[in-house]
């Protein structure tokens, strides 16, 4: 039997809604998509005003009705509470305090609907449909602007006692370093958008006050326009300053990996954005640290690879969140 979809993805820049559709074997086609700039100032009300007004239209594109969508899920920053349909004033977000959106769906359409954070709607679209197919044990790792996870574990989505499982990020793994989920030295701070530019920003001063040129910084009044992808363009140009900061990254991410692996014995980590777009820069160094620090049993039976799905994992997510309410 064929199920036709909504997804929504609900982010601090854009917001997306997405039509699909599975088959019996639970392959998914994307048949629409419309988006929009989020405008966070304009608050919660503006925002969902707006998706309930992109969804209507792209039904109508579609030439569908809400009678023949199976299930709503959406796709959102946290904090949220997945069970009571809660977004709980995610930082990206202002405003957003305990909405009740799956209730707002559910009332607006009379369709089953389903939330997630945006860490565990991407895990299950690369379980489903990504680079960790067929696995029973699989962690996913955001690894973008910040460092969350998805867990899947005996085959089941993990979420924890109230939701909060799997944020890796707020692992401190030095006792100083980039600051990131509001802590120095974390795994965040190592690893993520912000924390490699928060490195690179403090490598850059270092030779710029010795008087040493920086490829990727011309001058002290550039540090604030460092960013991980300005650096990463660098290294891939031969800057050994570059190479050294991606090097310095990985090593903390082979550290991190190392304890997830250890306490967790997944078959497969899946790691998305910048470990997609930076893989050579980061991989050599990561693997020679984890096989310094795991157990090798549990080394040798974990797949480490770049997310599958590519751009378009926004859109499988939220719709994952749909087809997730369909099968559990």
């Amino acid at each position: 039997m064929e199920h036709k979809l909504l997804g929504i993805d609900i982010g601090g820049t854009k917001c997306a809604v997405i039509i699909g559709k599975i088959d019996e074997n639970s392959r998914i086609e994307i048949v629409g998509k419309l988006s929009f700039p989020t405008e966070t100032p304009k608050g919660f009300e503006y925002t969902i005003s707006r998706v309930f007004e992109t969804t209507d239209e792209l039904l109508a594109q579609c030439g569908l009705t809400t009678d023949e969508i199976s299930a709503i899920g959406i796709s959102c920053g946290g904090p949220l509470d997945s069970k009571q349909g809660l977004v709980m004033s995610p930082p990206n977000l202002p405003g957003w305090d305990n909405i009740p959106i799956t209730a707002l769906f559910e009332k607006k359409y009379g369709v089953r609907t389903a939330l997630q954070n945006d860490a565990n709607a991407c895990a299950l679209a690369e379980w489903k449909y990504g680079a960790a197919q067929g696995a029973e044990n699989a962690v996913f790792l955001t690894f973008g602007t910040g460092m969350g996870s998805g867990l899947i574990l005996n085959g089941q989505l993990y979420t924890g006692t109230n939701d909060m499982a799997g944020e890796v990020g707020h692992i401190r793994l030095e006792q100083t370093g980039p600051v990131g989920y509001g802590k120095a030295g974390s795994f965040e701070g190592f690893c993520s958008g912000g924390g490699i530019a928060q490195l690179a920003q403090t490598k850059a001063l270092e030779k710029l006050q010795m008087g040493e040129n920086v490829s990727f910084c011309e001058s002290f009044n550039h540090l604030n326009q460092i960013s991980a992808k300005s650096v990463a363009e660098a290294a891939f140009a031969g800057d050994s300053l570059a190479i050294e900061i991606y090097r310095i990254c990985g090593n903390y991410l082979g550290k991190a990996l190392a304890i997830l692996i250890d306490v967790l014995n997944p078959e497969v980590i899946v790691l998305g954005s910048i470990y997609v777009r930076a893989q050579s820069l980061i991989e050599p160094e990561m693997r020679k640290v984890i096989l310094h620090e795991c157990v090798s049993h549990s080394h040798r039976v974990c797949r480490i690879v770049p997310a599958g799905l590519g751009e378009s994992i926004g859109d499988y997510a939220a719709l994952s969140v749909a087809v997730y309410l369909i099968i559990e």
